[in-house]
């Protein structure tokens, strides 16, 4: 592990600068005033609309078309908590000073004594697949659904539309599902050798392939994409697929290049905080959340972003480190969630790239089955992968919920009707 990050705040700052207006930005403005903060809340967006939930715009592409606005979804309205809103004015540039910070926009500076960086992540479409389409934004999804045939109060004519995915990961298989149950005529592309490979690991992920035929997809792996046009993608086994629709859906990165030089990034674009989210080695001043964070997580390492759940419960950590306080939560266990294909799925931990995978229950059969993760020659679970079983996503929250990772015993841990908080060693 590095050295600490930043130090704590010597006193709560009198103004917050909240950067973006998505689901974490919201959420840090909720947390604010529900830990009692009492200074001045400016927001700022960059997409011109009120924040809304994003796991929507792919599990319910064709059936959901309006925002799920997150007024609604979290039963409070963030926008109305704040002092100043400017939904449609992006941040350009950071400065972070011994006195306070400064965030430069289009429309001029917005100061305050600290900032919360919440900016998300923007989908990633390499540059010679322009003609592709992507899927992050609610803009997104309504060109994707038109593409589709599905225009508002206009008969939808997905039947016999042609789309071909480029990327079989959380995303690509979600829309896959929707648009496949609507008609579609579905093709998804996947590089690796496996679906879900980046997360899960070629071993797990292949379990997940026999889904795609069973609801009439088909799924091309181990293959690159050699060129995209408007009308088809060629492979680079020089296969053609026509298609009408193209999507890219190989993941995001964090939409962190207006910071430039203010805060360490990493490659991707992440930045390093510690455990309460403040920068690595940065200033008191600043809280990244969400997308654009790596955590440092003395249970599981560096914890990317890139999914709901951090945006959802880091905005809590990370405002009460800004104001003081102790969270609730203060290491949260890294969650993702996801329905395609049939299945009900959930994966917690981190799963490593030379860990011990363990099965429980039969990955053909119907009662479901679950993923198990142990670091090399331990009973050291390091993460949990849950398809079609309650129980054990249940069990694996409870597991990961302790200060260090949960030791278990692994022939009672393969023993599906044994649960898995009754697995611990000892």
């Amino acid at each position: 592990m590095p050295a600490p990050g930043a130090p704590a705040s010597p006193s709560v700052p009198s103004s917050v600068v909240v950067v973006g207006a998505g689901l974490a930005g919201a959420r840090t403005v909720l947390e604010l005033r529900a830990q009692g903060y009492a200074g001045r809340v400016t927001v700022l967006g960059a997409e011109g609309v009120a924040p809304y939930d994003r796991p929507p715009l792919s599990k319910h592409l064709l059936d959901r078309p309006a925002p799920a606005w997150l007024a609604d979804e979290l039963a409070a309205d963030a926008l109305a908590l704040a002092d100043e809103v400017h939904l449609a004015r992006p941040a350009t540039v950071l400065a972070v000073h011994d006195d306070g910070v400064e965030v430069q926009t289009a429309a001029g500076p917005v100061r305050g004594e600290a900032v919360v960086v919440a900016t998300g992540a923007s989908a990633v479409r390499p540059p010679a697949w322009a003609a592709a389409l992507t899927l992050h934004t609610a803009a997104d999804a309504e060109r994707l659904r038109a593409g589709l045939g599905f225009h508002a109060g206009a008969t939808p004519a997905a039947a016999g539309r042609r789309l071909v995915v480029i990327g079989a990961g959380w995303v690509g298989a979600e829309v896959a599902t929707v648009a496949a149950a609507a008609g579609a005529d579905v093709t998804v592309v996947e590089a690796r050798d496996a679906p879900l490979g980046t997360a899960l690991g070629p071993v797990v992920g292949a379990l997940t392939a026999p889904w795609f035929e069973r609801a009439r997809v088909r799924l091309r792996t181990g293959v690159a994409v050699a060129s995209v046009t408007q009308d088809a993608v060629t492979l680079a086994d020089g296969s053609v697929l026509p298609a009408d629709v193209v999507l890219a859906a190989v993941g995001a990165r964090p939409a962190t290049a207006w910071i430039g030089d203010a805060l360490p990034r990493d490659p991707d674009g992440s930045v390093r905080v510690d455990e309460r989210h403040a920068p690595v080695g940065g200033s008191w001043r600043v809280r990244v959340v969400g997308d654009a964070a790596r955590r440092r997580s003395a249970r599981h390492g560096w914890v990317p972003g890139g999914h709901w759940d951090a945006a959802l419960r880091g905005p809590a950590v990370a405002v009460a480190g800004l104001l003081g306080g102790t969270p609730a939560e203060p290491d949260l266990a890294p969650y993702v969630f996801s329905t395609q294909l049939g299945h009900e799925l959930a994966l917690y931990g981190l799963p490593g790239a030379d860990d011990e995978v363990l099965l429980r229950g039969d990955p053909a059969g119907d009662a479901g089955w679950t993923a198990l993760w142990f670091a090399p020659g331990t009973g050291t679970l390091t993460a949990a992968f849950a398809v079609d079983r309650p129980r054990d996503v249940g069990g694996a929250r409870r597991l990961f919920s302790g200060p260090a990772l949960p030791v278990l015993d692994r022939v009672r841990a393969a023993d599906p009707a044994v649960p898995l908080t009754k697995a611990v060693a000892g």
